[in-house]
């Protein structure tokens, strides 16, 4: 993708995610979002949402990326969001880094309460193909949800209370 620094490692299934990231997000509990970052086209603002959300709470950066139907990547401190992205001549558009989302903005400078991952799990006996996507939740002071998770083969950012079907996978303790 041409971004500096990233290197994805996509897992399926919450087991998998939870074994390599649940105590990490836990982690940041306590640590105020100090900035984001995503990827927009300069020629119309357009959000890219197959790039990385990067969020960095004190220092500590987050970089959550999804991929196909059920893949998720949390990256730790890899991503370079002040450096330019490469590559993309043969495209029409031109990405780059944003620090503006009028959904992430109002988190900046709230302390985080929790982060946990959420799976996506359908009623019974309704097919879904949306069931088993795992992503991330953050809760932060005062209750506010924020949530980025999959929207079909690329990043979603949601805000509030979750939508039902979504099941909360609290850390390991």
């Amino acid at each position: 993708m041409g971004i500096s620094g990233f290197s994805p490692t996509f897992l399926v299934g919450i087991d998998a995610v939870r074994r390599a990231h649940a105590a990490r997000l836990a982690a940041l509990a306590g640590r105020r979002l100090t900035a984001f970052a995503v990827v927009r086209f300069v020629e119309d603002g357009s959000w890219f949402a197959d790039c990385p959300v990067v969020l960095d709470f004190d220092g500590v950066q987050a970089e959550v990326c999804h991929s196909k139907l059920h893949e998720l990547s949390i990256g730790w401190d890899t991503i370079d969001t002040a450096a330019a992205i490469a590559g993309w001549e043969w495209f029409e558009l031109t990405p780059q880094w944003s620090r503006h989302d009028e959904r992430l903005e109002p988190f900046v400078g709230r302390k985080l309460r929790e982060a946990v991952l959420v799976e996506w799990r359908p009623a019974p006996n309704k097919r879904d193909l949306a069931a088993g996507m795992v992503g991330v939740e953050f809760v932060f002071d005062g209750g506010r949800r924020l949530r980025i998770v999959n929207g079909l083969d690329e990043n979603d950012i949601e805000v509030g209370d979750p939508r039902p079907g979504f099941v909360r996978h609290e850390p390991p303790r």
